[in-house]
């Protein structure tokens, strides 16, 4: 199984990060602009890029701490199965981001593709913490002329 994995370090609490990953309001504020359904375990999120996009079941949730998601829709198929998980860890002065999207079936151009974009997105989720303001899809760095 393929895994990404990215670390950053986030001038806010963990408290400020959780709400951006638990609520569409936060998660539309880094990742995409249209998202809705976040809540409690059990809920669908549905994220979507232009139209189509993916859907997540929220399935663990620890306050400030953890936000576990797995993948419960058809699209993209090189997620089918893969979960995403969020750990926060407050240091200091900075939340550290643990982000994980494991259970890939296999290594791919696409998964590089999206080890690429989730880097772009955590640095979104700094950049809204600490400057107010992130970059969501549409408003995201680009990477090739397909987006």
């Amino acid at each position: 199984m393929a895994e990404i994995r990215h670390r950053i370090g986030v001038g806010g609490s963990a408290a400020q990060v959780y709400e951006l990953l638990t609520t569409d309001t936060g998660l539309s504020k880094w990742w995409t602009t249209d998202t809705r359904g976040a809540g409690a375990v059990g809920s669908i999120i549905e994220f979507r890029f232009g139209g189509g996009g993916p859907d997540f079941e929220v399935i663990e949730l620890i306050p400030d701490r953890l936000v576990r998601w797995r993948h419960s829709g058809e699209m993209p198929p090189d997620w089918m199965g893969s979960e995403i998980l969020f750990e926060l860890n407050e240091d200091g002065k900075q939340t550290i981001v643990n982000f994980s999207h494991y259970n890939w079936q296999k290594s791919s151009e696409f998964l590089a593709h999206c080890s690429t974009k989730w880097g772009i997105f955590m640095m979104s989720i700094k950049s809204c913490i600490e400057t107010g303001r992130g970059q969501p899809y549409p408003d995201d760095v680009h990477i090739d002329f397909d987006e």
